[in-house]
């Protein structure tokens, strides 16, 4: 009768795995979806996500980008704005152009970026350039020529002469070239010359 002898057999190492939080495993869940290439989230069909799909890649940017440290803000569409997308800190919301990103849609996940970063910098400053190319956004917001109209108004500084084509009308504004520190200045108000509405001469 042979003997097993246990001692030419390798005991099997068991280790404890390191143990995992709630915000481990949703970071973790958002690094891997960020991962995906513009490519993958390009809609088809000019077909854009909807309002809770941003809202989603908002809370996953943050995560990955931001730390989750970002304070919850809305993300709309607007049907008016020509241009990519604008942040309102006063109603703490994100807007993206829809108009813009039917004709580019493979940009809206760089636009959401670029306007979360302006929740903590609304100036395209140096700190801003930092932090885009810190999690690989554009620095500067586009727009598409096809979709310009032409301005309802124009205003030009009395002192300068710099004019403000402006879809809007302006109430109370200075130029921004000779009022100190973008502060209101009275003596730099802004003087309508033109308007869609009556010829000024």
């Amino acid at each position: 009768m042979r003997v097993l002898n246990y001692d030419l057999f390798e005991p099997e190492k068991i280790t404890v795995p390191a143990p995992a939080t709630l915000y481990t495993k949703i970071n973790e869940s958002a690094r891997q979806q960020a991962l995906v290439t513009p490519e993958e989230l390009r809609p088809e069909m000019n077909e854009l996500p909807d309002e809770k799909e941003l809202a989603r890649r908002f809370d996953m940017y943050n995560f990955v980008y931001f730390k989750g440290k970002l304070p919850r803000v809305r993300v709309i569409y607007s049907n008016r704005m020509t241009s990519a997308g604008s942040y309102s800190p006063n109603n703490r919301i994100i807007k993206i152009g829809r108009r813009y990103h039917e004709i580019f849609p493979e940009e809206i996940n760089d636009t959401l970026k670029h306007e979360m970063i302006h929740i903590l910098n609304l100036k395209h400053d140096q700190v801003f350039k930092k932090e885009a190319e810190r999690i690989g956004a554009s620095v500067k917001a586009q727009t598409h020529p096809a979709l310009s109209r032409p301005p309802k108004y124009v205003y030009t500084c009395p002192r300068c002469g710099q004019e403000y084509p402006r879809q809007k009308r302006l109430r109370m504004a200075s130029c921004g070239k000779c009022s100190r520190g973008g502060a209101y200045d009275e003596r730099f108000k802004l003087k309508l010359i033109r308007s869609a509405r009556k010829s000024l001469g």
